[in-house]
């Protein structure tokens, strides 16, 4: 490790900031792997690893100490409880690093933060856990599924039995397992600009695996690179990251020649950019969101495409704009919802999720769908959308839009691959599940306006 940074240290921060200041993991991980750029790449792989390990699993490391402490987790300082975490799951995870280092370094960090009447405790519970581990009675899977499956793959009990509930026990695990999988990174091919054969045989030429996605013949899954924004065909703007679910949006929504468009909380502006690719050099594209750093990004990615039919505006889309009433072809809706469709990427979202915070989003989104609507042409198209796995955020808000406003389900058959193809496709809509789909959890609907 390196000298003048103490490496655990700096994972400690970043673990405080993260659960105890709500900081967003991949945001705080990418702004401190920046500041640190100057480590060696050992030191930077160990930050990571062991932030986003600890976060994975986190109730399972709560689960181990508490066997071996009579201090409940909760009960701890927030610092001691996060050094705990980080540093079981060095002895439970990491076998590259002495059970000794892990224990004599947590003492180190705990003394030098003026924790000198822990430091016992500390030394105590974490050498009897590295002694004792391996005799740990886990929670009964036939007996309590619901326990079992929360504590093994550490997601909070209250959503492990709502999945329960609507997909069952097998395909609960099955998408749980996937969330503890590296997650690929999706690239979308910018067509209009470069054949989709081209792009992979730029890629393979600077030494990075390419594997096409069975979904989308435009879509490519890369892994092997360094840093993306070095990547020559990021650069040359020939890809756009977006996960696969995603880009579905864009097809579902099949624009016509001339099309009018909305994407009313448009951030980071992928389906927005597609959309517009998809009206090649036709029609327009509204990109909206309520934050101006977000729309800044926006500009700088629709400029970096070359798209001239799209344009990045600062809109609220709970308050509704009169110019835009009657107006669009197609509106887009991906609303902001509780993301436990990407906890693979995102490791704390399923901490700092509530039943609460979900009541209050569904509000919010039906607050969204009520305001933009009335954008929709008569004969035109609505995309509801949401990056989450669960009927609340999903089928029961589109239940409820059509019990109160003019509009139709309409079959996305059409616009799938055969393997996508299922009964509720042809109703209108389509659930990925992270597992049984090769792709994050989503969620889309496509709604036609009467009259």
């Amino acid at each position: 490790m390196t000298d003048a940074v103490n490496v655990r240290e700096v994972v400690l921060s970043v673990l405080m900031e993260i659960t105890e200041e709500e900081g967003l993991s991949h945001l705080v991980l990418r702004r401190v792997l920046e500041k640190y750029q100057y480590l060696d790449k050992r030191d930077r792989a160990f930050i990571t690893r062991t932030v986003e390990g600890t976060l994975q699993d986190m109730l399972l490391l709560d689960y181990i100490i508490e066997r071996f402490s009579r201090v409940p987790v909760y009960n701890m300082k927030p610092l001691i409880r996060n050094l705990m975490r980080m540093s079981v799951y060095q002895l439970r995870f990491m076998d590259s690093v002495p059970d000794s280092a892990v224990c004599n370094e947590a003492v180190k960090i705990a003394q030098r933060h003026g924790f000198y009447n822990l430091k016992g405790f500390v030394n105590g519970v974490l050498r009897n856990i590295a002694r004792g581990q391996d005799q740990i009675e886990w929670p009964d899977k036939n007996e309590d599924p619901c326990r079992y499956l929360s504590v093994m793959y550490s997601m909070p009990q209250w959503i492990v039995e709502r999945w329960i509930a609507q997909f069952g026990q097998e395909t609960t695990e099955t998408v749980l397992k996937r969330f503890h999988e590296p997650a690929p990174t999706v690239v979308r091919v910018m067509t209009e600009k470069v054949s989709v054969q081209t792009v992979i045989d730029d890629l393979r030429a600077e030494g990075i695996q390419v594997e096409r996605h069975p979904y989308l013949d435009y879509a490519l899954e890369i892994s092997g690179y360094n840093y993306l924004q070095a990547v020559g065909a990021f650069k040359k703007g020939w890809i756009q990251v977006q996960d696969i679910s995603s880009m579905m949006v864009a097809e579902v929504a099949a624009p016509n020649w001339g099309d009018a468009c909305i994407d009313v909380c448009a951030a980071p502006g992928g389906k927005a950019l597609h959309l517009a690719e998809k009206l090649r050099g036709s029609g327009s594209v509204q990109a909206r969101d309520i934050s101006e750093t977000k729309v800044a990004r926006m500009k700088e990615a629709i400029e970096r495409s070359g798209l001239a039919n799209i344009e990045a505006m600062v809109r609220d889309a709970v308050i509704y704009d009169e110019s835009a009433a009657g107006t669009a072809d197609i509106v887009l809706a991906d609303v902001p919802c509780s993301g436990l469709g990407v906890i693979g990427r995102k490791q704390d979202i399923k901490y700092k999720m509530t039943p609460a915070r979900q009541t209050e989003l569904i509000r919010l989104q039906r607050q969204i769908l009520h305001t933009v609507h009335g954008y929709v042409k008569p004969g035109g198209t609505l995309i509801y959308s949401t990056c989450t796995i669960g009927a609340d955020e999903n089928q029961m808000n589109i239940k409820w839009f059509l019990e109160n406003y003019p509009f139709v389900l309409e079959s996305i058959d059409g616009y799938l691959c055969p393997e996508l193809r299922d009964r509720t496709t042809k109703g209108g809509f389509l659930q990925f599940l992270p597992g049984v789909h090769r792709s994050d959890g989503f969620f889309l609907a496509r709604l036609r306006r009467r009259g």
